[in-house]
């Protein structure tokens, strides 16, 4: 399964691509003659090696395993490897920061960089949709605003990948948060108004209604949240590829420095798109937990 992490909707996207995509394609294809439009998403695909300048890596593989009729592959890929990776450089730079800001309680450089998005993080965005009550959730909120930071901006460095470009990725993300939500409201209201509040309060020959599109709101919250952060970050590489094809069109060194300068332009919003997307990935999850929190709990 890992081995196939490219999803359906990756390849539907490819192929509905506006028609310029393809011309850049088929320009490119007679330039080279062995040149598809698979190689220019080839930075989007996973695949079972890393590239490095002059040659490639082959990553770790497994046999598959076959549980209850469904086999499942272990195999490390370049997005589960990124995927790890992140997961070190996090915990590595969380040690880091914590030992600075423990050695100096008025913290410089890096450790005070990292007070700045934890400030941010508890008073913006914690405190004015969860309140007070939402400080113990603190650690998870924060663990993923900075592991998605990382996974957004990994992907652009030369030769890296984005593995929140991976739709599994962002549903397994979004799995955790649908966890929390409904882990954060029980917590607050009892799991008896928990059950109660997915009647909506109408009489009870409504309910065979009201039940089912209260349970259905309930995950359609974490399905926007995995389809956001996977399209804005699969969406942003297609357009750096596609303005770097047109190059292929023009078939001239004269016109390479135009799509070349609108890729650099491009490049900084995908890097301000790295940290918006990690913003609003939380921002939304801990509205939606907030939202099953009492009133009384929220800031004003």
């Amino acid at each position: 399964m890992i081995d196939k992490i490219i999803p359906d909707t990756l390849q539907h996207a490819v192929k509905t691509l506006p028609d310029s995509a393809h011309v850049v394609a088929g320009a490119a294809a007679e330039h080279s003659g062995k040149f598809d439009f698979n190689h220019l998403l080839g930075h989007l695909y996973d695949s079972k090696d890393l590239e490095f300048p002059g040659g490639h890596w082959a990553l770790p593989h497994f046999s598959p395993v076959h549980i209850a009729g469904l086999t499942i592959d272990f195999s490390v890929t370049k997005h589960v490897f990124f995927l790890f990776f992140a997961a070190i450089l996090l915990i590595v730079l969380a040690v880091y920061a914590a030992g600075r800001i423990k050695k100096d309680p008025v913290p410089t450089g890096f450790g005070n960089l990292m007070e700045v998005f934890v400030v941010f993080i508890r008073d913006e965005i914690v405190m004015q949709n969860m309140g007070h009550a939402g400080l113990k959730y603190m650690p998870y909120l924060l663990t993923t605003f900075f592991y998605i930071l990382i996974m957004n901006l990994l992907g652009l460095i030369p030769f890296g990948a984005s593995a929140t470009g991976n739709i599994s990725v962002t549903a397994g993300l979004a799995v955790i948060a649908f966890l929390m939500i409904q882990f954060a409201a029980i917590r607050a209201q009892g799991l008896k108004h928990y059950l109660a509040h997915l009647t909506g309060g109408v009489a009870v020959w409504l309910w065979p209604i009201m039940i089912p599109i209260e349970v259905l709101g309930l995950f359609t919250k974490p399905f926007a949240l995995c389809m956001r952060l996977f399209a804005n970050m699969a969406g942003g590489h297609i357009v750096l590829l596609s303005l770097l094809g047109f190059i292929f069109i023009a078939k001239s060194y004269y016109f390479a420095p135009v799509p070349v300068l609108f890729t650099l332009g491009i490049n900084m919003l995908e890097l301000f798109v790295g940290f918006l997307q990690a913003y609003v990935f939380i921002m939304l999850t801990s509205l939606f937990m907030g939202l099953g929190m009492p009133q009384e709990s929220h800031g004003h």
